[in-house]
């Protein structure tokens, strides 16, 4: 089977494994607590999104991984992991929950963009290197978790289930 194929065969399957474990275990410890304890652990899972500076990092990713993918996926994520620490940090406080909306929109919208960047730009999985696994894996359970904190905002918020 082709490499690409290979790829997207994956990133498939972590979709629907982080999905089930989302449904089955994630959702129904976190669907009885307050909005503000059942955020906090998604924001900490989100701090971690500085591993995606690993595509700047030569000989984890291959040279040719291009700059158009690599570049705004980096920093992308760094901004993402520093919302999550800023909305962690500020919960509590009167600007906790706008600032979990603005880092969940940024952070959707950033693993998006990387989905896109990475198609427009030709991306081959093999010019991934170690990151392929922060694609495959991680990726699906990040878009995953984005929709379990909207799903909390909304239910929360005026007018929300």
């Amino acid at each position: 089977m082709p490499a690409q194929a290979l790829f997207g065969v994956s990133v498939v399957f972590s979709f629907v494994a982080w999905g089930i474990v989302a449904a089955q275990y994630v959702w129904p410890l976190l669907s009885g607590r307050s909005q503000v304890d059942a955020l906090r652990p998604l924001l900490i899972l989100h701090s971690f999104r500085f591993v995606g500076l690993a595509f700047l990092v030569q000989g984890v990713v291959a040279p040719e991984l291009p700059a158009a993918f690599a570049s705004p996926a980096a920093y992308g994520d760094l901004i993402a992991a520093v919302l999550a620490l800023l909305a962690l940090a500020s919960l509590r406080n009167r600007i906790g929950v706008p600032l979990v909306w603005v880092f969940n929109l940024w952070g959707t919208a950033d693993l998006l963009y990387a989905f896109y960047a990475g198609n427009s730009a030709g991306l081959e999985a093999g010019q991934l290197g170690a990151g392929y696994f922060i694609v495959t894996v991680m990726v699906p359970l990040l878009l995953i978790t984005h929709g379990l904190v909207f799903r909390l905002l909304l239910r929360d918020s005026p007018g929300g289930s």
